[in-house]
């Protein structure tokens, strides 16, 4: 597996607690792979990292820097294929940036993503089965 796609919420939680297993499962992914990113992916992750309540967490200057650093390091894909399939419309962000980033993998929390798996080919896990599919 090469090219991973990270569900918002695995990102943010991966900032919050870097030794957590979404923590782990995204360092090792951005240290062995490539991290696929889309236009939608990074507004929704800077409008979640913008609120307050992550304040007590992370402060607002840690989380823009954490978001540029993700930028750099990560492959922006243009959504040129729209899908429409999740039970949840707005999980199709996730699959859209997966089947136009050619991803292997999808790592999600989200069991409205989880019960597509796999979808087109790409392996769909959590952060916990995705540290056991690496081991």
């Amino acid at each position: 597996m090469t090219r991973f796609v990270f569900d918002t919420n695995v990102i943010i939680s991966a900032l919050l607690f870097n030794d957590s297993v979404p923590g782990r499962a995204f360092i090792w992914a951005l240290n062995h792979g490539t991290i696929l990113v889309s236009g939608a992916l990074l507004g929704e992750l800077s409008r979640v990292l913008g609120r307050n309540r992550f304040d007590r967490y992370v402060t607002r200057e840690e989380r823009d820097e954490f978001l540029g650093a993700l930028i750099r390091e990560s492959d922006l894909i243009e959504i040129t294929e729209v899908v429409q399939v999740c039970r949840d419309p707005k999980d199709d962000q996730i699959l859209e940036l997966a089947v136009n980033g050619s991803a292997t993998c999808i790592v999600t929390g989200d069991a409205d993503l989880l019960v597509l798996n796999p979808f087109r080919g790409v392996e769909i896990v959590t952060p916990a089965e995705f540290l056991k599919l690496i081991v």
